[in-house]
């Protein structure tokens, strides 16, 4: 069979579309940053949620009813993440300042900026509500891809964040399904069990270490924070109540994800957040 006629059975005549080199290149870098700002943009109102006592779902919900809007990429989570997000914008920004168009620059970089700063706030949330210290404190990280159904971490919100409570010295123990311990060590830059940061005073201040368990409950005992970074099947089906019996008092469960329902909480004695609700405020 000639190239012609199986290039021609990939995609339908009218589903291809026929653009100049610069239109194409463009619209690849486009899209993926009109997503990626979307992604930024719902955080942004979660964040909001949170201080107004709003419910960043029931804020999804209507603006997605908005037929203008619509529904997809309007889930709050802990950041974008991958391959191609954060990649695509960066190379956005370099060719709009290549072209002196640094307003434009400066929009699309504050994309990644605001991406940024909503990681460190889940970090710097946790630190304060776990009594403003979480030096050898346990915190188990429930997640590490930067999303389900994957193994890979590339520009994972949860290597942000850990750094950032590993920084502050805490002992975290890390579940994935399908993300193995050498790679966490490889993107961390962190050998397993075996971390410490040196403070410019010379000192030990910021000293912890993580720990990788391959067992969802293993993972709960003795801790005093649990965090879900990926919306894995398997943790919107954990007993809480079983898993709160297992964890120091007082404890915390932070969802990034909003898989968790406030209602497995009612029976204990576990201190529960939900990113962008207002109402567990």
């Amino acid at each position: 069979m000639a190239l012609h006629n199986i290039c021609r059975n990939w995609a339908a005549k009218e589903k291809i579309l026929h653009t100049n080199i610069w239109s194409s290149e463009l619209a690849k870098l486009t899209a993926n940053a009109f997503l990626a700002q979307r992604v930024s943009s719902i955080n942004s109102i979660a964040a909001l949620c949170e201080v107004t006592g709003a419910d960043i779902k029931e804020v999804s919900r209507a603006i997605g009813s908005d037929t203008r809007i619509g529904s997809k990429f309007l889930d709050s989570g802990p950041g974008f993440g991958g391959s191609c997000f954060k990649k695509d914008i960066l190379n956005l920004v370099y060719l709009c300042k290549f072209y002196d168009l640094n307003e434009v620059a400066n929009f699309w970089e504050s994309v990644v900026d605001l991406n940024n700063w909503h990681q460190h706030s889940i970090s710097n949330l946790i630190i304060k509500k776990l009594f403003g210290t979480i030096s050898g404190k346990k915190i188990y990280i429930l997640g590490f891809a930067f999303k389900a159904n994957t193994n890979n971490t590339r520009e994972s919100a949860a290597i942000k964040i850990c750094k950032d409570l590993l920084n502050e010295g805490a002992i975290i123990y890390i579940h994935d399904p399908k993300v193995t311990s050498k790679q966490i060590s490889k993107v961390l830059e962190i050998p397993e069990s075996n971390y410490y940061e040196i403070s410019e005073q010379n000192s030990l201040t910021n000293d912890g270490s993580w720990h990788f368990t391959s067992n969802i409950l293993d993972g709960f005992n003795d801790a005093d924070a649990a965090i879900v970074l990926t919306e894995w099947e398997e943790y919107s089906e954990i007993n809480w109540n079983a898993a709160s019996k297992m964890m120091r008092k007082p404890s915390w469960v932070f969802d990034t994800r909003s898989i968790i329902s406030s209602e497995d909480f009612k029976d204990n004695d576990v201190n529960f957040w939900k990113i962008g609700d207002g109402t567990l405020s």
